[in-house]
């Protein structure tokens, strides 16, 4: 039997992906409150699935994520790159919808135009509130969507991404904004490349090749063994391998692996030839921004 702490984030057995085919496999580990971790590994390893499957975005193949407490409590930074910004929205416009599940569909926001500058001044655009989003830079941009989160006020924050493509300063002064939710108790996942960010800035992470490679402090994840490992994981995805099985049926982490303190061993959960035998699925998917948290 499950025993699901509320406000912690459970993945029994996860598989997720997209047509069938899986893009994480076979996931155990939990986060739990407050946590800031950082989600790193090779292109396509699975990072954004995992973010969209904890969110609601793509339903689970295998398994099930377990969010007591939370079903209203998560807000989602998708990837600046899956939002049209040639929508003629204002700024104004755009940091409200993260007001979207407080207000309803209906209701204006007229009402809280106050909170809503605020948040605007607070990552660097007061003055901006007037302006289409497609004029904004790609830092302008980034600022503008974490005033959306700001006003969400959510307990737990997945962020996919937040600093590819912009400039130095905006990444400082967003990863201040970071560092300020986590010491407020918050709960922060961030999808990111920048290892050197990782180190600096996270305490912990969970380096994904499709599986879990390594979970746990980042000093012990980010080693040059689990990097390497994770990359000939990666290259030896076999895309026309059949769809494997879970051979226990899903269910809690094994008493071994219910801690993401716990690293696997280089040969666990693997063939002789080290790879799984799963479809290749690349990590991307028609996600709709919807704006406010899921």
């Amino acid at each position: 039997m499950s025993c699901d702490l509320p406000g912690a984030i459970t993945l029994h057995g996860l598989t997720l992906g997209y047509d069938r085919h899986p893009a994480v496999h076979h996931l155990d580990g939990v986060i739990p409150p407050g946590a800031l971790l950082a989600l790193v590994g090779p292109n396509g390893a699975g990072k954004s699935t995992l973010l969209k499957g904890i969110v609601g975005e793509i339903p689970c193949l295998e398994g099930r994520i377990a969010r007591p407490g939370l079903e209203e409590a998560i807000a989602y930074l998708p990837q600046a790159a899956e939002i049209d910004r040639s929508f003629p929205l204002s700024v104004l416009d755009l940091v409200a919808m993260g007001l979207w599940r407080r207000l309803g569909p209906w209701r204006s926001a007229r009402r809280h135009r106050a909170t809503l500058l605020d948040a605007l001044a607070a990552v660097g655009l007061a003055g901006f509130e007037a302006r289409l989003i497609g004029t904004l830079s790609g830092g302008q941009f980034q600022r503008a969507l974490f005033a959306r989160l700001i006003v969400q006020e959510a307990r737990v924050l997945l962020l996919d991404e937040p600093f590819t493509g912009v400039d130095g300063r905006t990444t400082a002064d967003l990863l201040a904004l970071v560092r300020a939710w986590h010491g407020q108790g918050r709960t922060i996942v961030a999808a990111l490349h920048d290892l050197g960010q990782v180190r600096s800035h996270f305490p912990h992470t969970l380096l994904l090749a499709r599986e879990r490679v390594a979970w746990g402090p980042t000093e012990r994840v980010l080693t040059p063994q689990n990097l390497a490992r994770a990359q000939s994981l990666s290259e030896a995805w076999d895309e026309d391998a059949a769809v494997c099985g879970r051979h226990e049926e899903p269910g809690p982490p094994h008493d071994h692996d219910h801690s993401p303190d716990h690293d696997h061993s280089p040969d666990h959960d693997h063939g002789p030839d080290g790879r799984h035998a799963h479809p290749h699925a690349h990590d991307h998917g028609a996600v709709r921004d919807r704006g406010h948290a899921a």
